[in-house]
Order: structure tokens, then sequence, then C-alpha cells
């Protein structure tokens, strides 16, 4: 398993939650006027993430939303549609379960090993539909996703480092704090080794939502469990439901939740 890093970190802030407040009203005030489509994004919940996510610091998180809203501005990431990313889906390296955690939080299955195109951008703007798909699909007093990551038939060399840090780039600087946290699922060594390299750079609470777990740990199997129904939860991740994703019923589920008709 892996070891702790004895690298010092830089202790995140602990504030009240009047001090949370006075600091989200300071961002609101530092980020002046803004259009009809940038103010229904910056809500109370979302500069709330981006504060925590640059250690409530306003000057990075108004730089951090103003980045974001430029890019939301030229991407267009609300408005992906299917069309676009049909190719990229159906073979079912992302999409969102048909259960959620026991929190009721938005779950995006997540298998590498399955990747069935080489096109970066066709591979971004999927990811994008994706995680907007699953934030659309929180519940009100959500503001989190789980991540399931299966290993199965992956290999470092399926994921091209460019791929890797356009990837790491929109998830880190656009949709901060949106993971609750990922189960890394029977990876391989590989995978392992990296994480010792680059834990010592992340953040701990950051540290903390990354879990690794394997089907022959009992301990992993008992998180497992006390995260997600048994019964709902698939059996590639310990579960009971024996159902496999099928690309026609999530063409239908996806076309629904994009406004299209079946």
């Amino acid at each position: 398993m892996l070891q702790l890093s004895n690298m010092p970190f830089k202790k995140s802030l602990a504030l009240s939650p009047l001090e949370e407040r006075a600091k989200i009203n300071e961002l609101h005030a530092s980020l002046g006027t803004m259009t009809e489509v940038e103010s229904k994004f910056c809500t109370d919940a979302c500069l709330h993430r981006y504060l925590i996510a640059t250690n409530w610091s306003k000057k990075k998180a108004g730089k951090m939303i103003k980045d974001t809203l430029k890019w939301r501005d030229l991407y267009k990431p609300q408005h992906v549609e299917w069309e676009e990313i049909s190719k990229e889906a159906e073979a079912g390296k992302i999409y969102r379960a048909n259960f959620r955690d026991r929190n009721g939080r938005t779950v995006l299955v997540m298998r590498p090993g399955v990747e069935n195109t080489g096109n970066l951008e066709g591979q971004l703007r999927y990811l994008v539909f994706c995680m907007e798909n699953a934030i659309t699909n929180l519940p009100p007093d959500q503001e989190q996703m789980v991540w399931l990551v299966d290993f199965e038939g992956w290999n470092m060399s399926m994921i091209p480092l460019k791929t890797a840090r356009e990837i790491a780039n929109v998830l880190q600087n656009h949709y901060p704090e949106r993971l609750a946290y990922a189960i890394l699922y029977n990876p391989p060594k590989v995978v392992e080794v990296f994480w010792n390299v680059i834990r010592p750079f992340l953040d701990p609470s950051t540290q903390k939502k990354v879990k690794f777990v394997y089907a022959n740990d009992e301990g992993g199997q008992k998180l497992m469990e006390s995260l997600f129904d048994l019964d709902m939860l698939e059996c590639a991740f310990g579960g009971r439901n024996r159902c496999k994703f099928n690309k026609d019923d999530y063409v239908v589920s996806m076309k629904k939740d994009n406004g299209k008709p079946v």
C-alpha cells in the first residue's frame, strides 16, 4: 500500500461559517459586473468551491473563476450535444452510473482500459459532457460527485502524456472541489508508483479523496460497503449488481438528459 510522505504541507485554513460568508461576499464584490450567464454560474456554492480550492485566497479564487468564465464562454461545456460525443460514449469508458453512493451523490464510472478513439479533442469534449451531466444530476444538497475507476485492460500507453495533461488542466482549473472521492479499484502497481510521485505535491484534503481498493483486501471491501449499497453497486467494484454498461440504454438516458427526442 502507499506510504505517507514526510514532506510538510501548508495547512489549509479553517474558517468559521461567518468568516466563510464574509469571504464569499468579498469575492462576489471583487468580480464586478457580470452577464446573466456568468451570474447564474457564480452562485454562492460555486464561489465557496473556488475559495476552498485556493485556500480561501480571494485574489487566486477570483482569477481562477475569471479564467473559468472565459473558458466556458469559448468552450460552451453546457451546450455539448450528444451527437458530438456519441462515438466516444460507445465503449463505456466514462458513464453516469444508474446508482448513487450512500449520500445520494452522482457516480461516474471510468474504464480507461476500453478507450476507443485517439481523438484528444473528442475525448475532452466527452469528459466535459460527462462532468456537466453528473453535476446536473446531483441532488440539491450535494456539490460533489464520485468517481469509480476500473483498471481492467488498462496500460499507461493508452493515455498519452498530452491527453493526461489536458484532462488534468480541465478538471483542476474548471471543476475545482467537484470530487467527493475517487475509488481506484484494483489498480496496477504502476498507478501506485505514479501516485507516490505526485502525492507530495497535493494538499492533504485532496490526498484523502483518492482511495486504493483491492478485491482481495477485506478492509477495502468494508470501505465499499460503507460507501455504497452493494445490491446496487456493480459487481466489477465488489457489489452484487451484475448489470453491465449497455450502449443502447445509455443513449436513451443521455438523450433524455440532453433534451433530445429518443
